[in-house]
């Protein structure tokens, strides 16, 4: 634990027995100072959540009902949202202590607060998760982790620097393909040659026209670093679709399907054929009669194919009659999912499941492969260097603009 969670806890514990001379209730639940199945406050992970729709609020609610947790804090742009998040909580902790952002740097300057989750909308992501680890503060990103190649490679970065654990939010890739998982890295299949990922749409351009903004919508810290535009419900509405009508459509936020779902197969496509530690050498763009699609190229000869035609989504080419020694398939670290796998890293120090570097990395391939599409050309990558190879006008997607003062 950081030195502010230290200091905060032998506080807590100095203090015990004084405060219990001062005026203290007659009757307490057992669950308030802790029990044999819930640690006493002191020694909870004190959590917050930032961006609290539809992902968030799952989320929230993960972490709201994890006996490790202690929940302290929320926010959110739309004062509906908020309010309605820390009715939530003071509910859950049976009082009305949990303090209420709009702004999520507030929440960030509180000592007490070891750990936040994040679900804001992904041009977002980025600048919370690297400003939460200069925080001193530990976070659990909803996927896709980063909006650009640039921004995914320094939130590594900043993790390692300030030693913080960052953990992705891509829960179906353990637990949509744990059984495929289980074939590859158990030698079913032999040698594995190649994985296909079918997902689509790439995002489009924005233009739907002006609308008044509700007063309980903050829309200029909505937008923070992506282009000023317009308010419009369908602009940022938060819906699952990525075909039009929710921010997951439009490129100033989102990459799309290819980032949106592409974070969930691709992940969970790095994971079964075992390349989560690295990233493609080189994508090679095809366009057959109109159809077009991908190869990725790994280093150690691995191909990671998007929508092949004649292929399947998830679809394993492996080596017939061949044998290949099998490996220990890494699981959470905790019962209760993901978000139990990250809480229990912050105890431990441990490496989450979807630690921020194997996150980025696939959605490195995400960004990759819209950059191919959108160049309408093959491409080659220096992974160490983060660059494409000999390719200025590639370079220039490595990164989007940010609207001041929200810069990397």
């Amino acid at each position: 634990m950081n030195k502010n969670q230290s200091t905060r806890r032998d506080f807590l514990k100095v203090t015990g027995s004084a405060s219990a001379a001062i005026a203290f209730p007659t009757i307490i639940p057992s669950s308030a100072l802790g029990n044999a199945t819930t640690p006493p406050p002191s020694e909870r992970i004190v959590v917050g959540g930032i961006g609290l729709g539809n992902m968030g609020g799952g989320d929230m609610g993960a972490f709201l009902n994890n006996k490790s947790v202690q929940y302290v804090a929320v926010c959110d742009v739309r004062t509906g949202v908020r309010n309605g998040a820390k009715d939530r909580v003071d509910k859950h902790n049976n009082n009305k202590d949990c303090t209420a952002h709009t702004d999520f740097r507030e929440m960030l300057a509180r000592e007490d607060i070891d750990a936040v989750h994040i679900a804001t909308p992904d041009h977002w992501h980025g600048i919370m998760v690297i400003e939460a680890c200069r925080a001193g503060k530990d976070a659990f990103c909803q996927k896709p982790e980063s909006r650009t190649l640039r921004e995914g490679r320094l939130m590594v970065e900043a993790a390692r620097r300030y030693g913080r654990v960052v953990s992705g939010g891509s829960q179906r890739v353990l637990e949509d393909y744990r059984a495929l998982v289980r074939q590859c890295w158990g030698g079913e299949l032999g040698p594995i040659k190649s994985i296909n990922v079918n997902v689509d749409p790439l995002s489009q351009p924005c233009n739907l026209p002006p609308q008044d903004c509700p007063a309980d919508m903050d829309w200029e810290m909505w937008l923070g670093p992506a282009p000023w535009a317009p308010y419009n419900s369908k602009r940022c509405d938060g819906n699952f679709s990525t075909s039009g009508n929710s921010w997951r459509s439009y490129t100033d936020y989102s990459g799309g399907g290819m980032t949106d779902w592409g974070a969930h197969h691709f992940g969970g496509a790095t994971y079964v054929v075992d390349v989560r530690e690295l990233q493609p050498s080189e994508v090679i763009y095809q366009n057959e009669g109109g159809k077009r699609f991908l190869t990725f190229k790994y280093p150690n000869g691995i191909l990671l194919t998007h929508n092949m035609p004649g292929k399947g989504n998830m679809q394993v080419e492996g080596t017939p009659g061949a044998k290949r020694e099998a490996k220990t398939i890494p699981e959470y670290a905790a019962k209760g999912g993901i978000s139990a796998d990250f809480i229990e890293c912050v105890k431990t120090r441990g490496k989450p499941f979807r630690d921020i570097e194997y996150a980025v990395n696939t959605v490195a391939v995400c960004h990759l492969g819209i950059i191919a599409y959108t160049l309408g050309r093959s491409l080659k990558w220096d992974a160490a260097k983060q660059v494409f190879i000999g390719d200025e006008e590639a370079n220039r997607f490595l990164d989007r603009a940010r609207r001041e003062p929200w810069q990397l």
